[in-house]
């Protein structure tokens, strides 16, 4: 639903178009004089300011200026009853979207609003494609050729194009938003609004008024109304990151109005219907939450029709490499630095490293690296000492009987780890010789020593 600011200090014209604008469905804001007005630009959700052009105190034109400063592409149509072709040729400079004079013709004024309201929806539909694109939000940032990421991509392609709700659930940095997007961005909404909110960082209170918006006065501090994220997503999508941590009161609204889609904003009165798609993640294991009664299980239901598993990044080792080099590749650009790359030695640090923190760890740590290197080669110098990973020295007593061959034992252990090695690197030979810290050409030799043919 647009929300439309109307100003003009002669009550009888702001009655009569409330009256009109309401009738055609749309949401009014009224202000008597424009300091008034500038107030309700910079804190409410508004699609369109109608003002007059002479009022007492700051005038029309002094508002149109002052809007724009603050929100550039918000449209303005300027009334006035003393109209001429100078007064009309100095608004549009100021780029206010149109000019009508009073008394005007209720026909007239509504095909203008409509026609600044989807001009002002396409332009904000455009920057949102925009930002998109620029953040590569399609596929860029999934970063992935393993077996598990592949069936992931498969299941963003089969799920993009339908309206099903979409849970999506693995440990913490694992990209789950970004999935979220993905699928977003390859669906048929991808020109409509992407919206996001943390279920886990607001109170119970806030995150009400967050998703569902508020009136003016709903509560101390709401000094204007406020359009909730289902409101701002509507056509669209909206991502609910975190959605185990929702209160079991807010768990019951969201499950109405996933089978509404109608709610009313905090504080108000009025139903608002919208169309959302929703997507869901959690680092939790939902089905456990369910059993423990701390989720409804029918809110999960609706969440859950398709489930998306989110490996960590110790159980795709073989994309590792990759996510590595696109982080280095980032923040080179970001840091405007030369050509980089890891030593044997900080390759077989990252590779025998458990990520508990998985690619957002992973990603601070090249951050990290690319910021204190200067040599053009990261080393295990620039590696912070907790991933340094200071291993025990392998059990011998235990694992190696007392009498056994020492040249066969070495050739034994040494062929298992050149295999498994290739296994955990998906056959790639540079990769899994700087897992364990050799040279291709001495990693290809060995191959030939085992006969490991690949």
């Amino acid at each position: 639903m647009e929300t439309i600011l109307i100003v003009d200090d002669e009550k009888n014209y702001r009655v009569v178009l409330e009256a009109l604008l309401g009738s055609e469905g749309y949401e009014t804001i009224t202000a008597e004089n424009a300091d008034e007005a500038l107030r309700q630009v910079r804190k409410a959700d508004l699609d369109l300011v109608i003002t007059d052009m002479k009022m007492g105190g700051m005038s029309g034109m002094q508002l149109l200026e002052e809007s724009k400063k603050i929100k550039p592409d918000l449209p303005v149509i300027m009334m006035t009853a003393y109209g001429t072709i100078e007064m009309a040729v100095e608004a549009m400079k100021k780029h206010a979207y149109d000019y009508i004079t009073k008394p005007f013709k209720n026909e007239e004024l509504k095909l203008t609003i409509k026609k600044a309201l989807e001009n002002y929806r396409l332009v904000k539909e455009n920057r949102l494609l925009s930002e998109a694109l620029t953040d590569r939000y399609r596929y860029g940032n999934i970063i992935g050729k393993s077996k598990s990421m592949q069936k992931i991509y498969d299941m963003i392609n089969k799920v993009a194009q339908s309206k099903a709700s979409v849970m999506i659930t693995g440990a913490s940095g694992t990209g789950k938003e970004l999935i979220a997007k993905a699928i977003h961005y390859n669906s048929t909404r991808k020109d409509r609004p992407f919206i996001s909110i943390n279920c886990g960082a607001l109170t119970e209170t806030l995150l009400e008024s967050e998703m569902f918006g508020h009136e003016r006065g709903a509560f101390t501090g709401a000094v204007a109304m406020r359009k909730g994220r289902f409101e701002l997503a509507d056509g669209g999508t909206l991502f609910l990151d975190e959605v185990s941590e929702m209160s079991p009161p807010l768990q019951v609204k969201l499950l109405r109005v996933l089978q509404e889609m109608e709610f009313e904003r905090v504080g108000g009165t009025r139903s608002i219907r919208v169309d959302v798609r929703i997507l869901s993640a959690s680092n939790k294991d939902m089905k456990e939450e369910v059993e423990k009664g701390l989720f409804r299980d029918d809110l999960f239901f609706r969440l859950n029709v398709i489930h998306i598993e989110v490996p960590p990044l110790k159980q795709r080792s073989e994309d590792i490499h990759l996510l590595v080099n696109h982080f280095i590749e980032k923040y080179k650009r970001e840091k405007n630095r030369k050509d980089m790359t890891l030593s044997p030695e900080a390759w077989k640090v990252i590779y025998n490293y458990h990520w508990p923190g998985n690619i957002r760890e992973l990603e601070n740590i090249i951050e990290r690296a690319v910021v204190l290197n200067s040599s053009g080669i990261i080393g295990i110098e620039d590696l912070p000492e907790d991933i340094l990973g200071r291993k025990e020295d392998l059990d011998v007593d235990r694992f190696v009987p007392l009498n056994a061959p020492l040249q066969a034992t070495l050739e034994q252990i040494e062929e298992k780890m050149i295999r498994r090695a290739l296994a955990k690197c998906g056959n790639v030979q540079s990769h899994a010789a700087q897992m364990i810290g050799i040279t291709r050409s001495l990693f290809q030799h060995k191959m030939k020593k085992y006969n490991i043919v690949i």
